[in-house]
C-alpha cells in the first residue's frame, strides 16, 4: 500500500474512532480490514471501467499478429501427474495455429506450467506506449487464468516482464472462482475474451539480455496458480500467484487466443463496444441451463463444442431454460447476439 493509502487509512481510523470512544477493538479491526481491502486493487480495471488498459481485438492500433507458434504442454493437474483427461495427463485442446492470427475464441490450452513461444513476420521494437497485447479467452471479468510473459531477441535468451499479483495466498482460488483484475499487473490473462492485456517493452530497457528494439520471440508461460509450496509460482515481488486451480480438463491452464502487435497505442484503449448482457445460471449444470438477459431485447444464442461445431441454437427474450441433457459432459461455448449489439458475447458453459 502506498503512502497516500496509508495516510487515508490512518485518518479514517482516527475519525471513525473519534465518532464514538466506546467502540470496541473488534469494530476497529473490521474497519481496518475493510479500508485495506478497498485500497488493495491498484492496477488497471476490467474492460468498460474507468482506468482500464484493455485493448479490443478489433482496435485499429493492431498492425500485426503472431504467425508462428511452438508449444510444450503442461500437466492437466501438476499435483497428480497420473491424472488423465481425454487419454492424456497433459492438456490437449487446440493446436498451435489457434494461437496465431486474430483472436477468435479458438485457443491453445497450455495446462499447468505449459509454455508457448510465438514468432512474427516482423521484428518488434519499443515505441511510445504499448508494444503488444496478449489475448486469453476468459468468459468473465473475474475468472482469470494467468501467465508470465517473456521476450527474446534471439529465441534463446528470454527476459520476463516484472509481474505483480496481490491476490491473497492464504486460501486456494477454486476451479471456477474469481479474482480481482485490479490486483494483477503484467500477467497475461488479466482481461476477458477478445480484450488483450498490453505490455510495454520500455519496462525492460535496463536488461542486458534483450534488445527492446529488436524483439523476435514472445513466450507465454502458465503460472499454474496453485498455492501449495511445492507447486507455487511467484511474481516479481515474491508473492505467490493464486488463480483458479485445479483445472483438470483438456482445456486447463492458460488458453492462448493470440498476440497482437500495437502501433502507438494510447495509454488506455477500450473501444466502446456494445454487447448483450446475459447470465448463465446454474453454471456448471447437468440437464438444463438457464439464460437470463439483462434487458427485454431479443437475444439469439449458439452453443458450440470446443472444436466449433454448432450443437444448439435459438432465441429468447428475458430468460429461457435450455435442455442440454443430450450433450456429453464437458466444456461448451455459448455465443449471444442481439439487435443493436456490435459484437457477440461468448461464455463458457460446463456440463457435468
Amino acid at each position: 500500500m502506498d503512502s497516500t493509502c496509508c495516510y487515508t487509512l490512518i485518518t479514517g481510523i482516527c475519525i471513525f474512532a473519534g465518532m464514538n470512544y466506546k467502540l470496541n477493538l473488534l469494530h476497529l479491526i473490521i474497519f481496518v480490514i475493510l479500508v485495506s481491502e478497498f485500497s488493495f486493487g491498484q492496477y488497471a480495471s476490467p474492460p468498460g471501467f474507468p482506468g482500464t488498459t484493455a485493448i479490443s481485438k478489433d482496435s485499429s492500433v493492431f498492425y500485426g499478429w503472431a504467425t508462428g507458434c511452438t508449444v510444450t504442454r503442461g500437466f492437466v493437474n501438476i499435483a497428480d501427474t497420473n491424472f488423465v483427461y481425454n487419454n492424456s495427463n497433459r492438456t490437449s485442446y487446440g493446436n498451435v495455429y489457434m494461437a496465431t492470427g486474430l483472436p477468435d475464441g479458438l485457443v491453445l490450452s497450455l495446462g499447468d506450467g505449459g509454455i508457448a513461444t510465438l514468432t512474427f513476420d516482423t521484428v518488434i521494437s519499443d515505441h511510445q506506449g504499448w508494444d503488444f497485447a496478449v489475448f486469453e479467452n476468459s468468459f468473465s471479468d473475474g475468472f482469470l487464468e494467468l501467465a508470465y510473459v517473456e521476450v527474446s531477441s534471439d529465441g534463446l535468451n528470454f527476459v520476463r516482464f516484472p509481474s505483480v499479483s496481490l491476490t491473497q495466498a492464504q486460501q486456494q482460488v477454486g476451479t471456477f472462482d474469481t479474482i480481482d483484475t485490479s490486483s494483477i499487473n503484467n500477467l497475461a490473462g488479466k482481461f476477458r475474451l477478445y480484450f488483450g492485456t498490453p505490455f510495454d517493452l520500455a519496462e525492460l530497457k535496463d536488461s542486458l539480455r534483450v534488445n527492446i528494439h529488436h524483439v523476435t520471440h514472445i513466450r507465454i508461460i502458465d503460472v499454474v496458480g496453485c498455492i501449495q509450496n511445492e507447486y507455487a509460482r511467484f511474481d516479481s515481488q515474491n508473492h505467490k500467484i493464486n488463480d483458479p486451480w485445479p483445472t483438470p480438463f483438456d482445456t486447463g491452464g492458460f488458453d492462448l487466443d493470440g498476440i497482437g502487435l500495437v502501433h502507438n497505442a494510447p495509454s488506455a484503449v477500450d473501444d466502446n463496444l456494445h454487447r448483450p448482457e446475459v447470465y448463465i445460471i446454474p453454471n456448471p449444470c447437468t440437464a438444463k441451463a438457464g439464460f437470463f438477459a439483462g434487458s427485454s431485447t431479443p437475444v439469439h444464442y449458439r452453443i458450440t463444442s470446443q472444436t466449433g461445431t454448432l450443437l444448439l441454437q435459438s432465441a429468447f427474450t428475458v430468460s429461457t431454460s435450455v435442455d442440454i441433457s443430450s450433450l456429453p459432459a464437458g466444456i461448451y461455448f455459448v455465443t449471444f447476439t442481439s439487435p443493436g449489439s456490435s459484437y457477440p458475447l461468448t461464455k463458457k458453459l460446463l456440463k457435468y
